[in-house]
This record gives C-alpha cells, structure tokens and sequence, in this order.
C-alpha cells in the first residue's frame, strides 16, 4: 500500500499531514510548505481499497473508472529545524475507512521514529471575511499544549475534529506518539472557497514554533486578491454592482449584512466552488446511516451544514422524515 521509492535518513522527525477540507486550509498550507521549502518525494500511498468510485468518466462516449486517489511522502533534513516528513493526501475517504488508514499511515510514521504529528484545519467562525483569523488548538497531551502557551492561541475545549485531519491524531496518541492539529477560523459562509488568511496564520505560527524562517509574503498578497473577489460578490448580492442599487439599500450608503443576505451568499459563494469528493462520500454515508436509524439524521445535518450543503441536499433530507412518518402509519 506505501511503496518507497527511497529511504532516507532522518534522526527523529516530526510530520505534517495535511488533507483537502474547508476552505483548503490544511491542503494549501502543505502545498506552500512542498513548493518553497524544497521537499523531495519518497513514496507513495496507494490505497484503491480506501475508495470506491463515485460515477466513471465519459469521453466522447466512452466510459472509463477514474484513477484512485493517492498521498504522497516527502522529506526535508533541517540544519536549524527538525527533520520533517510531509504527508499531502490527494483525498480524504469514506468514513468506514478513515481510521484504517490513519492506522497505516501512522505505522508507517514509527518506522521513522517520528516523535510529533501536525495537522491543520478550519473553525467556521460567524467573523467577517476580512476580520482576523485567530488559531485554535487541541491536542493528543496537557504538555503539548502547554509547549504552545506563548502563542496564546484558543483551546479547543471541546467538540470535535472531523476527517483525517482529526482522526490521525487519534490513531498517533494510540501508538505513543504526540501530535495537534491547529485550526484556522474562516467565516461560515465561506467554507467551500480557499481561504488563504487561516492558512496564513496557521503557518505563521509553524514558521516561529519550528523555526522555518519561511517568506510568507506571496500569501499576504493572495488574502487580498481572495478579499476583493468576497467583496465583489457581496456587492453585486446587495445591489451595489456595476452601478446596480437594490431597493431595501438607500443611496446614503450600505446596510450590514441581514442573514438573508448571509444565506444568499452562502448559496452564491458555494457556486462558486466545488464540494470535495470526500466530503460527498461522507454526507451519502450519512445518509444511508440516516435511513437505518433517523436517531442519525442530526449527525447529517450537522455536516451539511459545515460545508454550506444543506440546500443541495434539503430534498433528500427531508423525505428521510418523510419515509419515517409513512413507516409510523403503517403500525
């Protein structure tokens, strides 16, 4: 399932593991770690068995299965920073697989005494798309978040981390190993859109922690360009675009944003985008978990409503209840 294509040596590494989510936080932040630190791949997790397709391609008619995705493993030797070992999965699986998997990666781990594991993933926040993106934390041990004190960043008190940014920390823990996943808030409309400031300041405090000295200048400038093209939308949703003006705005300037605006933007923003494969997978087990027993469907809206989906999906969650009263009838 892992091949290596080398081994290299590493004295007690630590390792980010980073997979798409919302708003690509922890995916983008992997992405500009591999392109400006100078990683260099060393294999390759193939795991057919973690995926099934979905739908088949067609091409001029023709259909054919797509390729399964896959995780790739690179290697950095620190001078003034520790060994790092990269792990970038193309595809979070179904749930059913997901801590299979963690297992496996993270076996794979102690082969090179990783002593810690990073993750990152996003907090939908109701903050404003050009308000701060504060960092949270959790982590596998007390001591791991005391190590973080002096970034006075906000514990995760309670909740949950879901996907594979969360659950490989549980399978670590479970092998001895320490590890946290840092969380960037992204405003709860914007979730199925990149969202370069929570990866900003979840690599800031990376760079200082592990003492990368990393230029992160070029994603300053993509936090505006993202900024501007949220503005764009907004004004044009509330009527203020190419010289349009919606009635319930006065000409003396704009109204705050009402939550039919918030809804309308949600709505807007996830066209906008595409909703991760993975992320369908989870919500159709969802469903069918929902189906067995509706105890479940709270759990399904729950996620639905995480990635701004509840919309596209409403019909069927609805007729879940639906199905439940018919059944209720017939006894």
């Amino acid at each position: 399932m892992i091949k290596e294509i080398a081994t290299p040596k590493l004295k007690n590494p630590v390792c980010i593991a980073a997979w798409p989510g919302m708003g690509e936080v922890a995916y983008r932040a992997a992405i500009f770690l591999k392109e400006v630190m100078g990683f260099k791949m060393f294999a390759k997790l193939e795991a057919a068995e973690f995926f099934k397709p979905a739908a088949v391609f067609v091409e001029k008619g023709i259909v054919s299965l797509p390729s399964m995705p896959a995780g790739f493993f690179y290697y950095l030797k620190g001078k003034h920073f520790p060994d790092i070992i990269l792990f970038i999965g193309e595809a979070q699986p179904p749930l059913e697989y997901a801590e299979d998997l963690s297992y496996s990666l993270v076996n794979f781990l102690k082969k090179y005494k990783t002593k810690f594991i990073f993750t990152f993933a996003a907090k939908p926040e109701s903050i404003d798309h050009k308000g701060d993106s504060l960092v949270w934390m959790a982590g596998t041990h007390p001591e791991v978040l005391k190590d973080f004190e002096k970034f006075h960043l906000k514990i995760l008190s309670e909740g949950q981390i879901s996907g594979l940014n969360g659950i490989i920390l549980g399978a670590a823990k479970s092998k001895g190993i320490k590890g946290t996943c840092l969380l960037g808030e992204i405003p709860f409309y914007t979730v199925q859109i990149e969202n370069p400031k929570a990866t900003h300041s979840i690599l800031k405090i990376m760079n200082e922690y592990l003492q990368l000295n990393l230029n992160l200048a070029p994603l300053q400038e993509r936090v505006k360009f993202i900024e501007q093209e949220i503005d764009k939308l907004i004004d044009y949703l509330k009527g203020e675009g190419d010289g349009a003006q919606h009635p319930s705005v006065p000409s003396s300037g704009p109204l705050p944003l009402s939550e039919d605006d918030i809804e309308k933007i949600k709505k807007d923003l996830a066209g906008y985008s595409k909703l991760p494969q993975s992320a369908r997978e989870t919500i159709e087990v969802l469903f069918k978990d929902a189906q067995k027993d509706i105890a479940k469907a709270n759990q399904l809206k729950g996620e639905l409503d995480r990635w701004n989906a509840y919309k596209e999906y409403e019909d069927r969650f609805l007729d879940l209840f639906k199905k439940k009263d018919k059944r209720d009838e017939t006894h």
